[in-house]
């Protein structure tokens, strides 16, 4: 038999694999490195750029000048409105509601007729005591008769002295019945009036709690329907106890304290009324002492339990150093401004503040009239820092000013 030929030797094909493996992963270490090496140089060469960046030249400001004028200064407090009279109508006698001669929500005058009750019942009671009382009237007129002749007859000592005593204690009996059947009468025409419901006070009507037909008593714990004056109208607000003997002092002296009421946002003037009164206790949980104001109210603007923004004016600051509200800076040292100086540079300067006015605030101390503060672009400065001005404008601020746009302010550069 032939020999058969020695087997081929194969190199196993995991060991092919295994090599390919290797060159790749070679070549993906290769490609990092290399790209972290030019990540650095860019990193490297954009910190060199931001740095010459930082270092530009003096920063962009909005600048405004202290000015002078007279401020009010106002206390403020979230109030409620309250109707200056709030009158629930009841029934003053029991029986059927025959008619409502009002319109909800209708305007109405003291006096005028709201509603009548049947007033049968009551007329015919009213002439019921008027006989008793015609009745008992011509008794008493008899014993009056009886009672003079039994004077003139002890005169002549032809009746007994007991018969006169007894006819006089039977007229001033009588007298009596007549005086309850008076009272009895009155009291049915009074009743027969109550029949008629009239309004106690000026105001605006509500809505209507009772229909017509029902069987209504004056005991009954809901009346017919609430009246409201509003016109004038009244609201209650709330100021802090430390401020109330500023607010005392002035009513002691009888100087009218101007009270504004304003919508919720603050925007919308609603009236202008004056104080009347301050309460006569502190509210321990808010440590706040209630006021309240009278509104006339003509536009009918203001409406009961309505929330309202109230604003007192206190006093007036007259000639008062102000500046605009966004130049006060605050820190460690207090409230202080930076104040541009004549080289472009700006200072530190501390300062105490007052009642502020829209969009200014009163400077008490630490500035003068007409010298010039930074308004915006403060945020990044330094005593003495190097600045550019820019006056302030109603607009939006100039590309490369930094803050947001305020309004027009007197100075500037």
């Amino acid at each position: 038999m032939p020999t058969p030929p020695p087997p081929h030797h194969r190199r196993p094909r995991w060991g092919w694999l295994l090599l390919a493996g290797i060159l790749v992963l070679s070549t993906i270490v290769a490609r990092r490195l290399e790209h972290s090496r030019g990540s650095g140089h860019t990193a490297a060469d954009g910190g060199a750029g931001a740095q010459g960046h930082g270092a530009r030249g003096p920063q962009s400001v909005v600048t405004a000048r202290a000015g002078t004028r007279d401020v009010p200064v106002f206390l403020t407090g979230l109030g409620a409105v309250t109707p200056t009279a709030s009158v629930a109508v009841h029934s003053r006698v029991d029986g059927q509601l025959m008619r409502v001669a009002f319109q909800e929500g209708q305007h109405v005058k003291e006096g005028d007729l709201l509603a009548e009750i049947d007033p049968r019942p009551f007329l015919s009671q009213l002439e019921q005591v008027r006989g008793q009382l015609a009745r008992d009237e011509a008794v008493l007129e008899n014993a009056r008769v009886d009672l003079r002749r039994y004077t003139a007859l002890l005169e002549q000592d032809s009746v007994a002295r007991q018969t006169l005593d007894t006819q006089q204690a039977l007229v001033r009996q009588y007298q009596g019945i007549v005086k309850a059947d008076r009272g009895a009468v009155a009291t049915a025409e009074l009743n027969l009036a109550y029949t008629r419901i009239t309004s106690p006070v000026a105001g605006r009507v509500g809505l209507r709690l009772v229909d017509p037909g029902n069987i209504i008593h004056a005991a009954d714990a809901t009346g017919l329907v609430v009246v409201n004056t509003l016109q004038p109208i009244t609201m209650i607000f709330s100021v802090p106890e430390d401020r109330v003997p500023e607010v005392l002092e002035k009513l002691d002296a009888r100087q009218p304290l101007v009270v504004q009421a304003f919508d919720r946002t603050r925007q919308r003037l609603l009236d202008t009324g004056t104080l009347l009164t301050v309460d006569n206790q502190v509210d321990p949980n808010t440590g706040t002492v209630r006021l309240k104001a009278t509104f006339p109210n003509r536009e009918s603007r203001l409406f009961p339990q309505q929330f309202v923004n109230a604003r007192l004016r206190l006093d007036l600051l007259r000639g008062a150093t102000v500046v605009p509200t966004a130049s006060l800076q605050h820190g460690v040292q207090g409230t202080f401004v930076y104040v541009a100086q004549a080289n472009d540079t700006v200072a530190v300067r501390t300062v105490m503040t007052g009642p502020a006015d829209g969009e200014d605030t009163v400077v008490s101390q630490g500035l003068s009239p007409g010298e010039e503060v930074v308004v915006e672009g403060a945020d990044q400065l330094t005593h003495g820092a190097s600045i550019r001005r820019h006056a302030a404008t109603r607009g939006p601020p100039a590309p490369g000013v930094g803050g947001s746009g305020t309004g027009t302010r007197d100075g500037g550069r």
